[in-house]
């Protein structure tokens, strides 16, 4: 009997001291914000080498906000980012959520592909509780490593109340975008994220969030496309259209029978007469075919220069070409009608 009075007069201490704070749980990928150089006055660094215990050891001032804790998923640079990873990363967030294991979930991540996982994961996430993605574009041992502030502020973002049904979230350079809109802009800047059509959602700037806006494209939990560890994806690749592009890598998807093709077309989406032969081709085998743009900014409008219903070809709308895989890649989990397929785009 003394010993379960201890037990619950523990669990009770623990509650009173950390009753006001929200817990927040890292996952960690790897990336730069996780490297090691040999020198922190030059660029080179191998990614994924720093534990997520010592990230959050490189900002104490943190456990006055929140409870945190961490754990890694993996150790990668964001370039060899995996379908594999990220059914790991849904299954665990969601698993997370379910049984209130947290109150919000920051993801550390690679740059090169971060706004992939991130808008993969608000298509999937089935929660409302804010998910924040973050990274680095220097490496933990470099002079000025952006790392550090980049983690406090999407840790202060997560536990912040005002987060909660806003999606996934990405939390960069003291600027907060919509996982939809956002894109890397730069190779090397610490700035590197931004959102071209719409610009940023909000900010964190010491230790305070401020929104300015929200998306009216984040997905309800309603509404999520459901993964799970056995979750197969049908194969979608990417077509990238440049002048005097030859049709050959396109007829060889045909030939490959893949699920669906996007093509990262020029200006409104477009592409060659060569290229709109191998697309007929890849609509009559039965394959998905999505215009995208290679452009930074703007929209791919249906029924422009390209005659899409006679096509038989979808548009991403606004949507870049990595991106436009993503939903194309989950939309055919659940429909092969062109008509919903499209519906997704404009919806989503």
């Amino acid at each position: 009997m003394k010993r379960i009075l201890l037990f619950l007069m523990m669990v009770l201490l623990i509650q009173v001291a950390y009753g006001q704070k929200p817990r927040i749980i890292i996952l960690a990928t790897g990336g730069t914000i996780a490297g090691q150089g040999a020198a922190a006055d030059r660029a080179g660094y191998t990614a994924g080498k720093i534990p997520v215990e010592h990230l959050i050891g490189s900002i104490p001032s943190i456990k006055e906000v929140a409870v945190v804790t961490g754990e890694q998923i993996s150790s990668v640079g964001s370039q060899d980012m995996s379908l594999e990873i990220w059914k790991k990363l849904a299954v665990r967030i969601n698993e997370i959520f379910s049984k209130r294991e947290a109150e919000g979930i920051v993801i550390t991540h690679g740059t090169d592909t971060q706004e992939e996982t991130a808008y993969f994961l608000d298509l999937v996430v089935a929660y409302d509780h804010p998910v924040v993605l973050t990274g680095a574009m220097r490496a933990s041992t470099a002079i000025s490593a952006d790392g550090p502030k980049n983690l406090f502020d999407a840790i202060v973002l997560a536990a912040n109340a005002k987060s909660k049904g806003r999606g996934v979230m990405v939390s960069f350079n003291e600027s907060v975008f919509s996982s939809r809109d956002v894109t890397k802009l730069s190779t090397t800047k610490v700035n590197a994220f931004g959102s071209p059509n719409s610009g940023a959602i909000g900010q964190v700037f010491d230790g305070k969030v401020e929104f300015y806006k929200t998306s009216d494209r984040h997905v309800s939990p309603l509404a999520t496309f459901k993964v799970d560890k056995n979750t197969v994806f049908p194969k979608v690749e990417i077509v990238y259209a440049y002048a005097d592009a030859s049709p050959a890598y396109l007829n060889l998807l045909v030939k490959e029978k893949v699920a669906g093709i996007v093509i990262a077309g020029v200006g409104n989406g477009n592409f060659s007469v060569a290229y709109t032969d191998a697309v007929k081709k890849a609509v009559a085998s039965g394959i998905a075919v999505c215009r995208s743009s290679r452009c930074v900014s703007g929209r791919v409008v249906a029924d422009g220069e390209v005659d899409d219903k006679a096509l038989g070809t979808i548009v991403s709308d606004d949507l870049n070409p990595q991106k436009a895989r993503i939903l194309l890649m989950l939309g055919l989990l659940k429909t092969r009608s062109t008509a919903d397929l499209q519906q997704y785009f404009l919806r989503y």
